[in-house]
């Protein structure tokens, strides 16, 4: 028995062939149900139904895998679907009885994540509602997050160490004329832990502090860059709006009201590990509820958060797998067509971009001058369909 656990302690990171399939799994599901929802994004859609069609589309795809083996794999929606539109930094995916829609010119941040066997894979991506090139302040904002992560890609591999990341991605931000909004945690990712340990600083400030950590090979990590044109200070406008819960397993309390205590073990019954949606509850004995569990921090809340009226927001979250043939981006979106007002001009930020982010692959010589020819997106891989834009976008 005691060689079976060490087989299963042993296996649990990316030395085992079986758990790339499942996190790459998640990340088809995931970047398909982006697509989804980005297809839903029209003016006057509601949006509590894009959330929805996102999570059923999760459930679905996520349901139909492993059906026939022995043992019961937990399998579904990772982080429900969110879509915070304009100043709203994060996190918003509204009760069924709210009437939030969406306008032309609205800047849609959407942001989601899948599970097969609580292998991880997480996407956020920034769409605008219009046709034609993304220009002006908007385009900036944008490119600012996007070229963050693709730098960001560049860092996070075996040996580089969590400040490198936090330094350069401010770096990128202010050559846009923009902030990387503070408080946002990059995460590494586990079986079963969307929040591990080793954790990625957006802004380092005297408020916020992590450990210095050094990226390891075979580790996986959700990389989450928020942008915006304002201070990048975001606050909670209304506690009320928070929907989104994670049960803090390590907390213990006994409940007074019974409406909590059903709430409370609905909860642990479905949601036991990953953050859900208070959608999925009863809404008027949830609302009663959740507030009791939240003051006793048996759950962690997802506040939304907003950045000023008239501040633009973009937000990119990949998910990254680092092999030993170098980083591997599983999740990930085309943007539309950026024309900011500033390029980059920092010869360090150009290096890094110019990095390729395998190290052993066959054929990365045909792909770059691929890339160089302009051949943006049938060169680019599914792990790496932003490099070509961002090159443009940066070098322009």
């Amino acid at each position: 028995m005691s060689s079976d656990d060490e087989r299963e302690e042993r296996e649990l990171d990316l030395t085992s062939p079986e758990v790339v399939t499942k996190y790459k799994s998640a990340a088809e599901i995931v970047n398909k149900a982006l697509q989804l929802a980005i297809s839903e994004c029209k003016p006057k859609a509601k949006i509590v139904d894009i959330c929805e069609k996102a999570d059923s589309f999760i459930r679905e795809q996520s349901g139909n895998m492993y059906k026939n083996v022995k043992k019961k794999i937990e399998r579904g929606v990772a982080f429900p679907t969110c879509v915070s539109v304009n100043n709203t930094v994060c996190h918003f995916s509204p009760l069924a009885s709210d009437e939030s829609v969406l306008e032309e010119g609205d800047i849609v941040k959407i942001d989601m994540g899948c599970h097969i066997d609580g292998f991880i894979a997480v996407v956020g991506h920034t769409h605008v509602l219009q046709s034609g090139p993304v220009t002006g302040r908007t385009a900036d904002v944008i490119a600012a997050a996007n070229t963050a992560a693709e730098v960001a890609l560049r860092l996070v591999r075996p040996g580089k160490k969590n400040k490198d990341v936090t330094e350069a991605i401010q770096k990128v931000a202010a050559a846009y004329d923009c902030k990387i909004v503070e408080g946002v945690l990059s995460h590494q990712l586990k079986q079963f832990v969307i929040d591990g340990n080793k954790v990625i600083l957006s802004v380092s400030n005297s408020d916020t502090r992590v450990d210095d950590a050094e990226f390891e090979e075979n580790e996986v990590y959700a990389v989450d860059i928020i942008a915006s044109t304002g201070e990048g200070k975001p606050k909670l406008l209304d506690e009320k709006t928070t929907t989104i819960y994670k049960r803090a397993v390590d907390k213990n309390y006994h409940l007074k009201m019974k409406a909590s205590r059903f709430i409370f073990s609905e909860i642990n019954q479905k949601f036991p590990i990953m953050p859900f949606s208070a959608r999925a509850l009863e809404e008027k004995r949830a609302r009663l509820g959740l507030v009791e569990c939240v003051n006793h921090d048996l759950l962690q809340p997802y506040p939304v958060l907003h950045e000023k009226p008239g501040d633009f927001v973009a937000h990119i979250k990949f998910t990254v797998l680092l092999m030993p043939n170098g980083s591997d981006r599983i999740t990930s979106h085309t943007l539309q067509e950026l024309q900011p007002t500033k390029t980059i001009d920092d010869p360090e930020i150009k290096a890094l971009l110019a990095l390729g982010t395998k190290t052993k692959k066959k054929g990365g010589g045909k792909k770059k001058k691929a890339k160089k020819a302009g051949e943006k997106a049938e060169a680019a891989t599914e792990a790496e369909p932003m490099e070509a834009t961002t090159n443009g976008a940066t070098d322009a």
